[in-house]
């Protein structure tokens, strides 16, 4: 669907979507190519911790210590590089009750990440729509999530595997939320498929899972999905007990996002060879722990 205005991505098909993705090492270029990852790292209680510098880290890929060639916080300076961001919203019927509160909460979410370069809506129901666009732009964003209508059954999985489909051509910071009130129920991706997808990419997803209205079993799986998407990427899942705590879990993410440093190295292992590549990433403080994402596939390069 075109939408006026937007940097328009048409709805892709699903074969654009498959496994063979996970062939292509996430990358961030500055200068040359180096793997990149977003580093978020946590105190006792929790408590994100903001003042490190690149001497304070150690990543080792597949146990081999690995230089540091780029370095920068989350707070948004000239040396940052670009951030951009999805948002994967659930419009699915179930969401009549509460969506007006959920599109609202939306909104004021994006509006505290004005230096964000651009901004990719992703809307799902039985069928998924994509649009991006630039900040400058964010009042056809805010028109476009205010008029969607709510139509029947979740095609989350496709919804995901279809963004980064679209984020693959992005450099910088890739930072998605994802709010969704059900479980999957009409994807042509599976499961394993899209994990696939999550471990080649760069994203970093949040995802918001409001299940109240969920009998206990279903409510356990849908938490466990959302979890294991979350974590692939070094994100987190956030399972507010309402709607109406939507505001409070949007500025922990924000809180997030701005704590996430960005890490660059070029990895001392030259082959093409598409291999999964272990990345372990430690940090010279007490008590510390640090969330990112497992690893990364390299390129490949067939003779």
């Amino acid at each position: 669907m075109r939408v006026p205005g937007a940097i328009a991505l048409s709805t892709l098909a699903l074969a654009a979507v498959s496994p063979f993705v996970a062939a292509q090492a996430p990358v961030f270029r500055s200068g040359v190519d180096l793997v990149h990852m977003g580093v978020a790292v946590t105190g006792p209680k929790a408590s994100l911790i903001t003042d490190l510098t690149a001497d304070d880290f150690e990543v080792y890929e597949d146990g081999r210590k690995q230089s540091i060639r780029y370095f920068a916080t989350g707070a948004p300076t000239d040396a940052s590089p670009p951030l951009h961001l999805g948002l994967l919203l659930d419009v699915s019927r179930s969401m009549a009750d509460d969506i007006a509160f959920t599109r609202t909460a939306a909104i004021r979410f994006l509006n505290t990440l004005l230096d964000a370069v651009d901004i990719t809506l992703v809307d799902f129901d039985s069928e998924v729509r994509v649009a991006r666009y630039p900040q400058s732009d964010f009042a056809r964003l805010v028109e476009r999530i205010r008029q969607r209508k709510l139509a029947d059954f979740t095609a989350m999985y496709d919804a995901i595997g279809i963004y980064l489909d679209g984020a693959a051509e992005q450099e910088g910071r890739k930072i998605v939320l994802l709010y969704t009130d059900g479980a999957d129920t009409r994807s042509a991706l599976r499961f394993s498929e899209l994990m696939d997808l999550l471990k080649a990419s760069d994203v970093t997803i949040y995802a918001i899972g409001v299940f109240s209205r969920q009998a206990d079993r279903l409510m356990s799986e849908q938490r466990s999905v959302l979890t294991r998407i979350t974590e692939a990427t070094g994100g987190q899942a956030y399972f507010p007990q309402s709607v109406k705590e939507l505001d409070k879990v949007y500025a922990q993410v924000v809180a997030e996002i701005r704590a996430q440093y960005t890490i660059g190295y070029e990895s001392s292992n030259l082959k093409a060879d598409g291999t999964w590549r272990k990345v372990e990433i430690k940090v010279n403080r007490k008590d510390s722990k640090v969330r990112t994402r497992q690893g990364y596939f390299a390129p490949l390069i067939k003779p």
